[in-house]
């Protein structure tokens, strides 16, 4: 069964990752990477708003697998596009993450009449190495589109949140047809769908889990997923979703689910912003 994708540029980048939003109290990331690693997680997820970089890099450090064999997702923040310190940023991540490289570097959001300025500054770090992949976060088919007039670089990733109750098909579409891989944070919703009737009746079907089902709703579509966790048992269950394949009849039942639910807020500096 797939357990991973080829990007737009050939760079392989696994379905299923580790999350770590929020793990900010001692050693939390550092010892939840350590664990999800033992679990199979070869991709870990974090971000310089986060502020955990020094310890996600700790835990890629102890983790026991060759960096090569690890695949490292992180994000510029909004204020760093407005400076224009797109260079600057991304070595203090990779400062604190102690790596001499990042498999992919996001844009976490389009920061109107910044971000196709970042995209540029991006291309220059794909170009010497110290990024494999590069792509954007929370972008919209306007924002693609307009990325697409300016660059002949086709973002390899746009991670957006997605799951049973935020299902933005047209957007999902566009991205596959694009060659855009799409990657979905909180893909769990943050719990709002684990009581929901049809998971729970889908759940006992498939002797799975309601979170179970709803990961392995998206990692069937061929959408990768970051379930945050620092709780060892969750980690290890998150990971349990290819051993187990949903019938198209209930894949199509779990679309119809959809509410256009969004458990991520938008920050707030771009609230009340079109982006």
């Amino acid at each position: 069964m797939t357990t991973a994708v080829f990007l737009n540029n050939d760079k392989k980048m696994p379905l299923l990752g580790l999350g770590v939003y929020k793990a900010t109290k001692e050693n939390e990331a550092e010892n939840a990477i350590i664990h999800a690693v033992k679990c199979g997680y070869r991709l870990i997820d974090t971000a310089s708003a986060y502020k955990n970089e020094e310890g996600v890099g700790r835990g890629i450090a102890k983790c026991g697998i060759p960096r090569k064999d690890l695949f490292v997702t992180t994000k510029i923040w909004n204020n760093a596009q407005r400076l224009g310190d797109i260079d600057g940023a991304f070595q203090r991540s990779l400062d604190r993450l102690g790596l001499d490289y990042i498999d992919l570097y996001l844009i976490h959001w389009p920061v109107p009449g910044c971000y196709l300025s970042t995209w540029k500054e991006l291309e220059k770090i794909l170009s010497s190495g110290r990024a494999h992949s590069i792509g954007v976060s929370n972008f919209g088919i306007h924002n693609l589109e307009e990325l697409k007039k300016v660059s002949g670089i086709i973002p390899a990733v746009n991670q957006i949140e997605c799951h049973p109750l935020c299902y933005p098909k047209e957007l999902i579409e566009y991205c596959q047809e694009n060659g855009i891989q799409v990657q979905a944070y909180a893909p769990l919703a943050r719990g709002a769908y684990l009581d929901h009737d049809v998971l729970c009746v889908l759940g006992t079907k498939y002797a799975h889990t309601p979170a179970q089902v709803g990961l392995r709703w998206a990692v069937q579509k061929g959408i990768s997923v970051i379930p945050k966790s620092t709780n060892p048992e969750r980690i290890e269950s998150n990971a349990r979703i290819f051993d187990f394949t949903i019938d198209q009849e209930d894949m199509d039942l779990l679309d119809t689910l959809n509410q256009d639910y969004h458990s991520a807020s938008v920050p707030e500096d771009l609230r009340g912003i079109s982006l």
